[in-house]
């Protein structure tokens, strides 16, 4: 039986179906993705994902592919290219389309690339939010414009329209979308109480935490961003060919509006027959609209605030490197050196939007906080902040109106240092338990309830211990243990002042049940002691009140626990009854 490689190539569509190569009548582009090497069966399913592919509106089981090995036991790429056909025939396309087995090889591909994505970048294995090990993915689950992940279900669940053709448009099939709601199942497994019902900023971080690592994920597969890009001339030296393409295609605005930076360009255009080109584009969003949105409470129009600002900070450090490129002839850039640079841009930032994950509350996230940990999580690798990214990042957030928090932070951005943590009680801690027992590690935080701000009366949880493992430019590694506690407390309306010392808003009646969360996450160096400690706390009168306000007035008290957790799914059937895209 053959030795099993590390990874294994798998073809995709790359993007999404509406990139097409060499103008609207080209080949679509396609790439053959490497993912973790596994011995697949039906499905495909592996040890992390599960494709089941039945289709509730027609109630139909499609019967799956199941030769992902051969017959001596190799692994294979069953809708590889054959007898001399490339990634780029119409014929071959055009049969890989019209069946589902690669419907669901395709969702699959891209879930375990998204996997594998998080998984660099923290330096661990990422657990699902469900504590199983598989994630269910549906690739034709029924036919709507919808898309969304269900914690409930182990799920994620895709639609799919008719165009005005009646020809169908699968989400399935788009590389934004499938990396958008891998994406929200994984940072559920990260940050499981940013489901609960918070303030304005918490839901809408993660819609548009998901369009970010959607959108930046794509910048590593060169060959395609090259062909998004698109040749205008050639140079050959030495009997090498050097592609070439125009320097005037390399504007802010010109950048902004490429197929590049837009998500899910067919299902949109779909969506309203053919008059949008893509379901958002937060990247062109002006800044003073950015001030309307935040204002609003719908969290996917919210949600692209964030995001405008991280890919607006991206073409801008990506135009920055191919200005210092040279041209030929005074007027073409060398077209694989301006991929590259995109690919190095996108990688550090999307390496540093997930790391940032490890130094956020576990619980009311804000956009402001998320700043400081994504500075954090930079500075903690690359001290030497000498290609500009966090001063970037600092003034293109701050652009869009997301500041830094009032307190807490240090003249950089980052998140300060725990002042406190040699004051802290170890002598009863054994650091090799702390590492791995939650009983351990919860024992620690009661010892030092006082000084972390712990309350007392709350019901008080370790959520996770996660040891990381990170390597920075330089080589060296960056060892530390992450663990998320939370608290909670459910209280009646005329208990709100005397619990959570702020007094009761209007609207909140003294029968009303209440549910205040708090929380914080405690890092610790690898010497054992608490190197930072981020925290939103019960005992914060400021926020509870903020928090309580905004329930109030999007009618949201009462909602914690269980249903919850359909979240996504509730709020993407609403949007779309509403007749709002995904």
């Amino acid at each position: 039986m053959p030795d099993v490689p590390p990874t294994r190539k798998l073809t995709i569509i790359a993007k999404d179906p509406g990139l097409r190569i060499g103008g609207a009548s080209g080949p679509m582009a396609m790439v053959q993705v490497s993912v973790p090497a596994e011995k697949l069966t039906w499905g495909p399913t592996g040890y992390r994902v599960k494709v089941v592919d039945y289709n509730s509106s027609e109630r139909k089981l499609y019967k799956a592919q199941k030769h992902y090995q051969d017959s001596k036991g190799a692994l294979v790429d069953p809708f590889a290219p054959q007898r001399g056909e490339t990634l780029l025939d119409k014929t071959y396309q055009t049969r890989l389309i019209a069946d589902p087995n690669f419907h669901s090889q395709n969702v699959y591909a891209i879930a375990m690339r998204t996997l594998g994505i998080f998984e660099r970048a923290l330096g661990r294995r990422v657990a699902w939010s469900f504590g199983g090990h598989q994630l269910h993915i549906a690739p034709h689950a029924f036919e709507q414009a919808n898309a969304f992940y269900s914690e409930p279900d182990w799920a994620l669940m895709f639609g799919y329209i008719r165009d005005a053709k009646g020809q169908p448009v699968f989400a399935c099939l788009s590389h934004d979308i499938v990396a958008h709601e891998t994406t929200h199942a994984l940072l559920d497994g990260l940050r499981t109480r940013f489901t609960d019902p918070s303030g304005p900023d918490q839901g809408a971080f993660h819609e548009g935490f998901a369009d970010i690592v959607a959108l930046l994920s794509v910048f590593s597969l060169e060959p395609v961003v090259a062909a998004a890009i698109g040749e205008d001339g050639e140079f050959w030296r030495d009997g090498t060919r050097i592609a070439l393409v125009s320097a005037s295609k390399f504007t802010l605005d010109r950048i902004k509006k490429s197929i590049l930076l837009g998500m899910a360009k067919q299902f949109g255009a779909a969506m309203e027959d053919g008059k949008r080109d893509a379901l958002r584009r937060s990247v062109t969003m002006k800044v003073e609209e950015a001030q309307t949105l935040r204002e609003g409470s719908d969290e996917h129009d919210r949600g692209e605030v964030i995001v405008a600002a991280m890919m607006n900070a991206f073409v801008e450090m990506w135009l920055d490197r191919i200005r210092q490129l040279g041209k030929f002839e005074s007027r073409y850039y060398n077209l694989m050196a301006v991929v590259e640079e995109g690919a190095k841009v996108a990688g550090h930032l999307i390496n540093m939007a997930i790391r940032a994950l490890d130094y956020c509350p576990p619980v009311d996230i804000d956009f402001s906080q998320y700043l400081a940990a994504l500075l954090t999580a930079d500075r903690e690798l690359v001290p030497d902040d000498e290609h500009g990214y966090r001063k970037r990042i600092r003034d293109v957030f701050g652009r869009y109106g997301i500041s830094l928090p009032a307190k807490g932070c240090d003249n950089e951005g980052c998140w300060s240092p725990c002042a406190y943590g040699r004051e802290l009680e170890y002598a009863r801690s054994n650091f090799g338990e702390l590492t791995r027992s939650k009983d351990e590690m919860f024992r620690f935080i009661w010892e030092n309830r006082d000084r972390l701000g712990v309350n007392s009366r709350a019901y008080a949880e370790v959520l996770t211990i996660e040891p990381a493992v990170r390597a920075g430019p330089d080589g060296i590694l960056l060892h530390e243990t992450i663990c998320q506690y939370y608290q909670r407390v459910d209280i009646f309306g005329a208990e709100f002042e005397s619990l959570l010392g702020a007094e009761r808003p209007e609207g909140l009646s003294s029968r009303d049940r209440y549910t205040a969360f708090g929380g914080g996450v405690l890092v610790f160096d690898q010497y054992g002691q608490v190197k930072y400690h981020i925290a939103n706390p019960i005992d914060d009168p400021e926020r509870q009140q903020a928090r309580a306000r905004y329930l109030i007035d999007t009618g949201q008290v009462g909602q914690s626990g269980s249903p919850s957790r359909m979240r996504f799914a509730l709020d993407h059937l609403e949007r779309m009854e509403r007749g709002v895209p995904q």
